[in-house]
């Protein structure tokens, strides 16, 4: 890797302006932190730029719910945001939002750019309408009857039940969630975008180099089934901006939320002149542009967005990285076991720069789910940095302040050891650079053991008590602090705070060149207790808070046996019926997240010899790996049925209220694939 100066952007998924962060979130931003302090660590212009998304229908609503305006709800969010994030010590560079005038300024740019080369087309569609609130409703906020199998209370874009798919207006019984009115359907004319146009460019773009190789595989799908025209527009009422010459058509937020990441960086340029906007978003720009963003909306940032900038005649980015979701002790964050942990609320009990250290320990390029499991947690985080790092320090400052007047020796005893902890410097930072943070973090504890290991076999405390050994205790002690030292150089993308007080406690001041050099004849101050061990106590009440934060719900069964009174047995039926159901064991060969897909997930069932692909609505109950080799129940007669991301060719059964209360059904061990269940 060149060691010259880079010029780089790097850009991060926008919150919403609706409500808190949460530890989930806390992952992507964390990561691309890490990687960003790496950088400037290295000497390198790099600008770290977010902003809160702060439009839409969501927006508005809540807004009249609380009696405020709009903007004052968003002003609420951005300054609750922006302290979650500087104390969880991610540094942004600058933190904006899309209710910016700069916001607006660049929507309209792209938009009459755009419009201008013919790439917006207009048609009339039709919606659901509330008459009483007088406004169009967007799929979540229409709630009905399953069309496929008939369950109440589902929102009017997938089942929770059933798992299908479906337009809004294919609900039975639909009633606005807003008013509770039956909505009316009404024709509205919307703007679209033409991404088909951009079909060969996209095919080349996502096979460049710049997607992991898991997502260009994966929006290969897209391809195959026909890219299509985007709506971009929304019908007023709507908290947004105006789509230019029309009077009540809005950018669709997802348009101006892409956006957020350039005028964010138009503010900081004009406001703190540290960049040039034209360096960094012109066409033929040779600076480097990095988005990090969740696996869940990523093709919004390699489909439409790149699309965009290239149709408004803007640079598309270097590489837009994804990463996976959090889950905690192994399973979806939860409300009622208090797993579901905002920032705010980790922040009150723990040190941040644990999680920081924990999420650095498990992260790799790959789109991998995270696991917080709160009992490996605390034990990492107090063997690693306290039980190795920060032990290297406490067992030979001591001896510095107190027998040599607090100077660290001119002589360097062993060379060849601290050479060994010098040279690792060029592959942890091609780890780093590579954001493959857990072999980064493996190797330097693998020094940190080594080091631990020469000042346990020198036994300082003892040597000291043997007439005239105290050069050679001075020599192991200066060399174990500057062990020390290298390996907080390596550390410091991920323990900024740590670092900080290590610079301090070791009159330094830290670049990444810095692991290069060895501290003699130098003066360190007092050492203090530069961070403390992670006591479960404090794990236990935050979680107790967590769940003492969540409302009470009335949904909450009061006995398990209240079921039937929730939903009673449906109409008799004859044997005769029942005998059309054709119930087969299967074992589930593969299961996997759905792009794009709140709940569902995509099920490989092999019923003995032929296999089967069902969407199941199951995903707030599992993870997919949780589920690959058990054996199930199917209904194997079930009509194909053709949904949104494919066709399902069956239904598991499961039973359940929802969210992740959803169990499906196991056969009894014995049970093969193929067997009927009668």
């Amino acid at each position: 890797m060149s060691q010259s100066a880079r010029k780089i952007l790097v850009t991060n998924a926008l919150p919403y302006a609706n409500g808190p962060i949460h530890i989930g979130h806390m992952l992507g931003y964390i990561q691309a932190d890490i990687w960003v302090r790496f950088q400037k660590l290295r000497g390198h212009e790099c600008h770290f730029m977010c902003a809160d998304d702060a439009h839409g229908t969501p927006i508005m609503l809540k807004a009249q719910q609380l009696g405020i305006t709009p903007e004052q709800m968003i002003g609420d969010m951005q300054r609750s945001h922006e302290a979650d994030f500087s104390d969880f010590l991610v540094g942004f560079d600058h933190y904006y939002s899309t209710h910016s005038d700069e916001n607006k300024e660049l929507a309209e740019t792209i938009y009459n750019r755009l419009d201008k080369a013919g790439h917006i087309k207009t048609k009339v569609i039709e919606q659901l309408y509330d008459p009483q609130k007088e406004m169009f409703l967007p799929d979540r906020f229409v709630k009905g009857e399953c069309p496929d199998c008939g369950a109440e209370d589902q929102y009017g874009d997938n089942c929770d039940v059933c798992g299908a798919t479906y337009a809004p207006t294919d609900l039975k019984n639909p009633k606005s969630v807003v008013s509770g009115a039956e909505p009316e359907l009404r024709k509205s004319e919307h703007y679209f975008f033409d991404l088909p146009a951009f079909g060969d460019m996209l095919k080349s773009w996502t096979r460049s180099g710049s997607l992991q190789n898991e997502m260009a595989n994966k929006l290969n799908e897209w391809f195959e089934q026909g890219l299509q025209r985007w709506d971009i527009s929304r019908d007023a009422p709507y908290f947004g901006f105006k789509i230019p010459g029309t009077e009540n058509k809005y950018f669709y937020v997802w348009l101006d939320a892409p956006i957020g990441y350039m005028s964010s960086f138009k503010n900081y340029c004009d406001t703190t002149g540290k960049a040039d906007w034209d360096t960094y978003w012109q066409a033929n720009s040779e600076a480097e542009l990095y988005h990090f963003i969740g696996k869940d909306i990523i093709y919004f940032h390699s489909l439409f967005w790149p699309a965009m900038l290239k149709g408004a005649d803007f640079r598309q980015p270097t590489n837009v990285w994804a990463h996976g979701f959090i889950t905690v002790n192994g399973t979806k964050m939860s409300k009622s076991k208090g797993t579901f942990i905002k920032a705010r609320t980790y922040l009150d009990h723990l040190d941040p720069e644990y999680l920081r250290y924990y999420f650095a320990a498990k992260l790799t390029s790959r789109i991998d789910d995270l696991d917080l499991n709160l009992t490996d947690f605390a034990q990492r985080v107090n063997s690693d940095l306290v039980g190795k790092v920060i032990n290297i320090a406490s067992r030979c400052a001591g001896f510095i302040q107190k027998k040599f007047d607090g100077k660290l020796s001119s002589n360097v005893a062993d060379s060849a050891l601290l050479e060994d902890f010098q040279s690792a410097g060029a592959d942890i930072a091609e780890l780093y650079e590579k954001r493959e943070f857990s072999r980064a973090m493996r190797d330097i504890m693998a020094l940190a053991d080594r080091a631990n290991q020469y000042i346990a076999d020198k036994e300082p405390w003892q040597l000291i008590k043997k007439e005239g050994a105290e050069q050679e205790v001075h020599e192991i002690c200066s060399l174990g602090i500057n062990l020390f030292r290298v390996l907080m150089v390596y550390l410091t993308p991920v323990l900024p705070k740590l670092s900080a007080d290590v610079q301090h406690f070791l009159n330094d001041t830290f670049s990444w060149e810095s692991h290069k050099t060895a501290l003699t004849d130098h003066p360190i101050n007092k050492f203090k207790a530069l961070m403390q061990r992670i006591d479960m106590k404090d794990i236990d009440a935050m979680i107790e808070d967590s769940k003492q934060q969540q409302p009470q719900t009335a949904e909450q069964p009061a006995v398990a046996n209240d079921e039937l009174k929730k939903e009673p047995i449906a109409d008799e039926i004859s044997f005769d019926e029942f005998a059309k159901v054709d119930l087969r064991v299967a074992l589930i060969a593969n299961a996997e997240h759905v792009e794009g897909a709140d709940k569902l997930l995509k099920l490989t069932l092999d019923l003995g010899g032929e296999q089967r692909q069902v969407f199941a609505g199951i995903k707030s109950a599992y993870k997919p790996e949780e589920l690959i080799g058990q054996h199930t129940v199917m209904v194997a007669n079930l009509a194909p049925r053709k949904m949104r991301f494919g066709m399902s060719e069956g239904m598991v059964l499961a039973a359940g209220p929802g969210k992740d209360e959803i169990y499906i059904l196991n056969p009894h061990d014995g049970a093969k694939p193929g067997m009927r269940v009668m």
